[in-house]
Order: C-alpha cells, then structure tokens, then sequence
C-alpha cells in the first residue's frame, strides 16, 4: 500500500480562504441551475391545465426512483441566449443526462417545453449532439422525450440548420449500432423535427397531444392550398392506425412514460447491479476538497492531496515519482474500479511529459481506464527546454492521448492552458466525459500574458518603422485583451459552451467518477447487434 500523507490543515487561513471561494462559485452554478428549474416550472398550471406534465415530471417518471442520474451540461447556453447575467436562463432548453430506466443504463433527453415551447436555445445544438455522441460511445440505449417547436426562428443561423442535420444522423446511427433509440413524442415534433420522432425505433404517441407533421395547417394551405386540422393531419390517432408512424397510442403523458418503461423492461439488455462496493473510502475528509484549490491558478498545489480524497483508502501508487516530478502519474481504484491517473503540480516539462506518455501507453497495455486531473499552465518555455526537446517530447504525449485505446475522463481542477490544455485530454481530443469545477479556468495563456504578449510585439513594431509608442493606446489595448481572455476562461464561460459535459461540486467527484467508471466499463464490456440501417417503419 502506498497511503497518501495528509499535509492539508483546514484551519488555515489559505485553506479557509479557498473553501471559502469555492463555495461561493457552487452557490453561483446552483442558483443558475434553479433559475432554469423555476423558469420551466413556471409553467405547471399551464401544463397541468391541459392535462400535461412538465418536462421534468417527465423525466422524473421516466427514471427508475431512487437510481442515479447523471445531469450533463446544465449551464450550456449561458448569456447567449441574453447578455445579462441576471436574466439569462442556462441549459439549452434541453434536459439531459445518464440514469436508469427499468433497470437499463440509459442516455435520456428531453425537451424544455415549458421554456419557449421547447424551441431549441443557444447551444441546446450542441448540447444534443454531444449527448448524442456519449450515448455512441458508451453503448448506451437512447430515450427521448420530444415536444418542440423546432428551430427558434428569430436566432435562425444557416449554419444551425445544416449542423442540425447531425441530430437525425446520430440518431440513425444509434440504432444502427444496436442502440435502441426510444422516443415519446408528447407534443408537437414538426417539419424537419418530425425526423427526430420517424428515426426512433420505438414511437409512443400521447392521444390528443402528439402532432408530427412536415408541414403545419397554416404552411400546408399556403403551400398547397389545402385545408386540414392538426389532428387529421398528424395526431396520434392517425399516426398510430393510419401511417404507421407511432408503434404506441397512450391515453396521457404518465402512460406513454409507463409505455416507454415497459419497452425498455422487455428489452433483453444488460441490467448493472447496484450491489453496494466493498471498496474503503477516502482516509481523508472530501469535504477538505473545497479548501484545496485557490481561486488563484498561480499558486502551487499538490495535487496528490486531491487524489487522497477520492481514490479508495487514499492509496496510490505513484510512477518515477523522482523523475520529472511536476507531472503526477499513477494507479488508484475507485470504488473498486481500476483506474490510472495523470495530473499537474506545474508546467509539463520534457521529463514530465515523457512519464506521462510511457504511463499512458502502459494503462493500454493494461486496459486500465486514464483520469486527467488537468492543473497547468502548460508545456515549459525557455531555451533549456527547447533544446531538452519540448516540442518533441510534448508531442509524443499529445499522440499518446489521441492513440488512447482505453476510456479517457478528463477534470479541469484549476488551470487548463495552452498546449497542456491538449497534453492532458482537453475537450478538443474527445475523453469519454470531462468535467469542471467551479474554479477551473481554460485559455489558450492567461490574460496578462497575451497583453504583455502583444504589447512587445507593438513596441517592437513601432520600433521598426520608427515611431513612438503611444503609451495610453498601448495600455488599452493591454485592457481590452485581458478583458477578452478572463471574460472566457472561467467555467461559467466554458460550460455555457458545451466544452464541458458539466460543472461538478469538487465534494461529488468520487462519486461522479464512480458512476462514469461503470458506464465505461459496462460498455466496454458490451457487444451491441450492428445493424446495416435503422429500424424501418411499416
């Protein structure tokens, strides 16, 4: 055993001052994440009225009671849908995430409708299609709750419409992949939404609420001059005896929901135990987890301490831990669950990327799953480490992460920069899921660097064609820089665009981990039938 040493004192005021911090940007993510609760919430009369759940009654009826769920990407869109921060309803007006349906591990989304009709928000595209593409990766049946009103047409963007097309790909994908895709259609799923219903491989259909048409009464009369209701032209009645579009009639939202459960009973799927592990926990507090990390990414860490409070017993078996020693390599379990971890007390130098690319090849060898603890500022920069071979030993790393051949989990814990941002699986080199907390800050360098980065280039400039410098415009532009970088690099930034799967409680990550870890290890356990195509309808 190799028990990590406890050097933390939580009654220091550093310590006190980061618990401090950290709180304070949980308490934002959580406010943020009621505001879009109550927003759709607001709705409920109006839903009830007409004998509707809401979207996440929905989802809750859905779920197995009691069972996990995993919600993805809560704070996606984030001041795109409006700049003021006070108003701004976060989420993408979709609900998503992993949890268990009749006892089977499932991707589930829903649309908002109690949020603009379910219109699809800023970055509620990419919100789908990245849960789209876990779903793929992780063997996982797909089960959708639609009611939309498809594209919000005054943010219409041609590039929306032709990426939207991947939504109805990746659904054709996950049911030739064996995927089941299951789709109850409550509402309205209309034009080229109505593919989203047509390419599912089971279509429950709520009688007197579902409309699926590719065109509407007001567009089919202006188009053809005929005159049909919504009813006779795509209601559930219809689709059910008539065009053979919906599988399921259901009498309310509560029984397409109890239908959709009894498909995914029936199914012949592999059902995880939820046997409790007999794994020891943490020898330390995860509560500790807070105190840990500044809010300032230029103060040093010792990332070991953050393993000791989420791997099992604390216990972890460091690689080389003399050579290249900024760089943190080695084996833990958690909850039981083998699992190699890469992580930063510093910038990668060469030796510390050379260990990280030999532990990240051995973990293949081994088919032991890789967690990125990402805290860098990057790769080193200086004379010395060129000539020790930066770039070449740095791109070794970055070719063993995109080589990987085993599940990859990425957590910005605090800085994630530059090329280290790729090194240590950053979104851009796609790890099975990536996280963030609150405090992390991802940037291509930090502000005051690129200012003072384009200030010498400036009076280097200026010197050439002989100029003076002017001073007061030289500062400014050193503002507005800065400016553009810390307006970025903070997670309510970053998860609003989707390069995250979501902003975590630091408290949560042994447990986030150990729902993630049986994902992965359940699907790299799984053997889906391939299909050549989707399920055909009759």
């Amino acid at each position: 055993m190799a028990i990590i040493d406890n050097t933390i004192s939580p009654t220091g005021a550093a310590f006190q001052a980061n618990r401090d911090g950290m709180l304070g940007l949980i308490a934002r993510m959580r406010d943020l994440e009621a505001r879009t609760r109550n927003a759709s919430a607001a709705a409920k009369d109006r839903f009830h009225q007409r004998g509707q759940l809401l979207p996440r009654e929905r989802v809750a009826l859905v779920l197995d009671p009691g069972a996990p769920f995993l919600e993805l990407s809560t704070l996606a869109g984030y001041m795109f849908d409006t700049p003021d921060p006070a108003k701004s309803v976060p989420g993408g007006g979709v609900i998503a995430g992993i949890g268990f349906v009749s006892g089977v591990r499932c991707m589930v989304s829903a649309n908002d409708a109690a949020i603009d009709a379910g219109a699809l928000q800023p970055y509620g595209l990419d919100k789908t299609l990245r849960v789209q593409e876990l779903a793929l990766e992780n063997k996982l049946p797909y089960v959708q709750l639609v009611e939309s009103a498809g594209a919000n047409l005054l943010r219409y963007r041609v590039e929306d419409f032709v990426r939207g097309g991947n939504i109805f790909r990746n659904l054709a994908r996950l049911s030739a992949a064996g995927l089941p895709v299951v789709t109850v259609t409550h509402g309205s799923s209309t034009a080229g939404g109505a593919y989203q219903t047509g390419l599912s491989d089971y279509i429950v259909m709520v009688r007197g609420r579902t409309r699926a048409f590719l065109a509407g009464p007001p567009l089919l009369k202006a188009a053809t001059g005929e005159i049909a209701t919504e009813e006779e032209l795509g209601g559930a009645e219809m689709h059910t005896a008539i065009s053979g579009l919906g599988d399921y009639l259901a009498e309310d939202d509560r029984d397409a929901l109890r239908i959709a459960r009894e498909i995914m009973g029936k199914l012949n799927w592999d059902r995880p135990s939820h046997v409790a592990s007999p794994a020891k926990p943490p020898r330390y507090d995860q509560e500790e987890l807070l105190g840990i990390m500044p809010l300032d990414h230029k103060r040093p860490v010792d990332m070991r301490q953050v393993i000791a409070r989420i791997v099992d017993d604390s216990d972890f078996v460091e690689m080389s831990p003399s050579y290249g020693p900024a760089t943190v390599c080695g084996h833990a379990r958690i909850e039981g669950q083998a699992i190699g971890i890469v992580t930063n007390n510093g910038p990668l130098d060469p030796a510390g990327a050379n260990k990280a690319t030999h532990f990240i090849q051995a973990c293949c060898q081994s088919r032991t799953p890789i967690l990125y603890l990402n805290n860098t500022t990057g790769y080193m920069v200086g004379r010395a480490y060129e000539e020790a071979g930066m770039i070449k030993h740095g791109s070794k790393m970055i070719q063993a992460v995109t080589s990987a051949t085993v599940p990859q989990i990425t957590i910005y814990c605090g800085a994630s920069f530059g090329a280290g941002n790729y090194g240590m699986c950053g979104r851009g080199f796609h790890p099975r899921f990536c996280f963030s907390w609150p405090n992390a800050k991802t940037a291509v360098m930090g502000g005051e660097q690129a200012a003072e980065t384009m200030a010498i280039v400036t009076e280097a400039a200026a010197a050439r064609r002989g100029k003076p410098v002017e001073r007061e415009k030289l500062e400014a532009m050193k503002a507005q820089i800065i400016g553009v970088f810390d307006s970025q690099m903070d997670v309510f930034a970053t998860s609003a665009r989707v390069l995250d799967d979501g902003v975590i409680d630091p408290r949560d990550t042994r447990a986030v981990l150990s729902e993630v870890l049986s994902i992965c290890r359940e699907a790299e356990a799984r053997e889906p039938q391939r299909m050549q195509f989707s399920v055909a309808r009759p």
